[in-house]
């Protein structure tokens, strides 16, 4: 058997189920990073919370996920469930573990962000009579939102690697679509080779969007910056 065959891996290249599993990973992805930004942030307005519980909360749901593996919280939801009477499908299993185990790092990128916005900000807003919503949402929320991109698209990254751990609770995406090929052809390095590049191939992708939005992000601010200076400009010259 030659070490390397070019057929069977442009075979698999293109092989449906590769590319059925490929779409499942990118889909993953997306779904369970998009969750898992709504509950992050409210997670970490929860934390904000002048309270003794509030606080409490936060900081046990945070370290609690951060420090159980994923690996653990998959099979605990699939397997360990169902004897509490819990029933997930396979797909429900990866998308609540997948959207729990990524939610407490986006709550500290939220809060982080959140905290950089300097207070400030909130005085003046309040001195000038808007209410916290108001606050929150037209000045707060805005100005953490840029600082929070750059490690938010990153957090893409590490959720698409993730999403290979599903593969344990038998969810058929890239990882596992590739191992069920190589089980019946035996050609595992041309099959790891085609997920490797797919891989690759989807986080050159993402880096080049986020990138492409950091840039239009930056521009955005500082074109909505510039009426605000010519406005102090004036002011000041009269």
């Amino acid at each position: 058997m030659h070490v390397w065959d070019w057929s069977v891996f442009f075979n698999n290249l293109v092989h449906p189920a590769i590319l059925t599993g490929l779409w499942t990973t990118i889909w993953l992805t997306l779904l369970t990073l998009l969750l898992a930004i709504v509950l992050g942030t409210v997670v970490a307005l929860v934390g904000r919370i002048d309270s003794f519980l509030a606080r409490g909360f936060y900081q046990g749901y945070v370290a609690f996920f951060r420090a159980t593996p994923l690996l653990v919280q998959l099979v605990f939801l699939y397997s360990a469930l169902p004897q509490m009477g819990i029933r997930l499908s396979v797909i429900e299993a990866a998308i609540i573990g997948l959207m729990l185990s990524e939610s407490p790092y986006v709550a500290e990128i939220v809060r982080s962000s959140l905290s950089a916005v300097p207070t400030a900000q909130w005085e003046a807003s309040k001195a000038i009579g808007m209410r916290p919503l108001s606050i929150m949402r037209w000045i707060i929320f805005p100005q953490a939102l840029r600082i929070a991109v750059p490690p938010l698209g990153n957090e893409f990254v590490r959720q698409l690697k993730n999403t290979s751990l599903v593969s344990v609770i038998s969810m058929t995406e890239l990882f596992r679509a590739t191992d069920n090929l190589t089980q019946t052809n035996f050609r595992v390095l041309e099959a790891l080779s085609v997920a490797t590049i797919y891989y690759l191939g989807v986080t050159a992708i993402w880096t080049l969007l986020q990138n492409a939005f950091e840039r239009r992000n930056s521009k955005w601010f500082a074109d909505a910056g510039a009426p605000k200076a010519e406005t102090l400009k004036t002011a000041a010259a009269v």
